[in-house]
């Protein structure tokens, strides 16, 4: 269908929560912070078919809450589809926006291996939520609408910035009918976007961690054909032969990437991963595979993850002449999920730096709050966030979990109670202005509130510059 857009009117949202089955959205959005994080969690979003359209009418439902939120429902490939897009109006619109994101979508849970449900999202005795998404990553995008209700419904705050809230889909499965789309349309360059919040991962530790970059998966499928013949022959370049040969290539070179993790010369998400997904050979038989006849094709597929401070031109290279070589009857086909590069042909990364004002107060507001950074990081997967940065928009990653087992796409992938409200409850008293916001603005009576660390590194970022600054436009 053609792009397009549309506000849901109040009176047809009031009419869709009146028709719909409590368990379709489960309850409304007036309990506490922990039963409507339940409730979304309860929303089956899981691919193959996930469920967005119950999931933006609960979210819809709870923005409605908020007053001055506004609120679009966009359309970029078909109904089932959508994107939901908040707005905090500023009162300073001309300065760049402040976009923080999040993905509707989950990967798929085999039930029989979880201990609850994974639709249920059930609260252990000791506090823990069992969902998929719990973690990856439903709960920033719920953790953002209650750290904005807080602000604005208890202390009586407005950013001066404009503040969109996005909510995305097929994120999981690459986010082509998603992000992609978002960031390329006229709806996107209206927003004025100038730094952007996505995902993260949870921290096993007490410091939180923050991602710069992702690395940029390549799917590689390789394949050799020779002459069959029977299983008691040798022959020079057989299929499987071949296909041998360049698995020992292969695994040589994730050898010699892997020792320099081993050897702490390197993070895992510094070098280039390869690992082997899927091998098809054989000749099949009703009680398995033909033992005595060597197969005439033979093919293997690699997940490849490269860093964006890696030449994709030397991995091509390298694949076409030493991976899979035509003169031993070998082909290859590279699909490349992302590039390396923006649209200026730099590296796809956002610096950690003085070199760019956000890094400086978004680093300030995480440890005014009483948190602690961890060394900066790439990301060993994949996110939204590479799309933002391609745009050249200082993009960072962040999920506020700490002392949290890390179990995105894991069975019994859970988030502490605890941990979660970290996010939006009282932790520690800080102001809501900095020294710096006062010298432009005269008029500042200092609100002093107790703020975790997402609500107050959202608070800076929102705020922490002079409006005629020039260094964010």
């Amino acid at each position: 269908m053609s792009k397009h857009h549309r506000c849901l009117p109040l009176f047809a949202a009031v009419n869709l929560l009146l028709i719909l089955q409590p368990s379709a959205i489960g309850l409304p959005p007036t309990t506490t912070p922990i039963t409507r994080f339940q409730n979304y969690l309860r929303i089956n979003t899981a691919h193959p078919n996930p469920d967005y359209n119950t999931a933006v009418e609960y979210l819809t439902s709870f923005a409605r809450t908020i007053p001055t939120l506004l609120i679009q429902t966009l359309y970029f490939t078909t109904p089932d589809k959508p994107l939901l897009l908040l707005t905090w109006p500023g009162s300073n619109p001309s300065l760049p926006s402040v976009l923080l994101n999040s993905h509707l979508d989950s990967v798929p849970a085999e039930s029989s291996k979880w201990l609850h449900d994974p639709f249920e999202a059930h609260l252990s005795p000791d506090g823990k939520i069992y969902a998929r998404g719990a973690q990856d990553d439903k709960c920033i995008g719920m953790q953002y609408l209650e750290a904005i209700k807080e602000l604005e419904i208890n202390f009586h705050y407005s950013p001066t910035r404009t503040v969109h809230i996005c909510y995305v889909p097929e994120e999981e499965v690459g986010g082509f009918d998603g992000m992609a789309r978002f960031v390329e349309s006229e709806e996107f360059k209206k927003l004025k976007v100038g730094f952007v919040l996505d995902e993260g991962q949870a921290s096993t530790t007490e410091e939180f961690r923050t991602f710069y970059a992702d690395r940029s998966p390549w799917h590689v499928v390789i394949k050799a054909t020779g002459v069959p013949g029977h299983g008691s022959r040798m022959y020079d370049n057989s299929a499987m032969e071949n296909m041998m040969k360049s698995i020992e290539v292969i695994t040589k070179f994730r050898e010699n990437q892997f020792d320099l993790v081993k050897a702490g010369l390197a993070d895992p998400s510094e070098v280039i991963s390869v690992n082997p997904v899927f091998l098809k050979a054989g000749i099949p038989s009703p009680t398995g595979f033909v033992m005595n006849m060597q197969p005439s094709e033979v093919e293997a597929g690699f997940d490849i993850r490269q860093p964006p401070t890696a030449d994709p031109d030397l991995m091509r290279k390298k694949i076409a002449e030493e991976w899979a070589p035509e003169w031993r009857n070998m082909t290859c086909e590279i699909t490349e999920k992302g590039t390396l590069k923006d649209f200026m042909g730099r590296p796809l990364m956002t610096a950690t730096n003085d070199s760019n004002p956000w890094w400086s107060i978004f680093k300030q507001a995480v440890e005014a709050a009483g948190g602690k950074l961890a060394k900066p990081e790439i990301l060993t997967s994949t996110t939204d966030a590479r799309f933002m940065r391609r745009m050249g928009i200082p993009t960072f990653g962040f999920s506020p979990m700490k002392n949290t087992p890390i179990l995105l796409h894991d069975h019994n992938e859970h988030l502490k109670d605890s941990v979660y409200l970290e996010g939006i409850q009282n932790r520690a008293q800080l102001k809501h202005r900095s020294a710096h916001f006062q010298r432009s603005n005269k008029d500042s009576s200092l609100l002093c509130a107790k703020f975790s660390s997402l609500l107050w590194t959202c608070t800076w970022l929102y705020q922490n510059f002079l409006p005629n600054s020039n260094q964010l436009l």
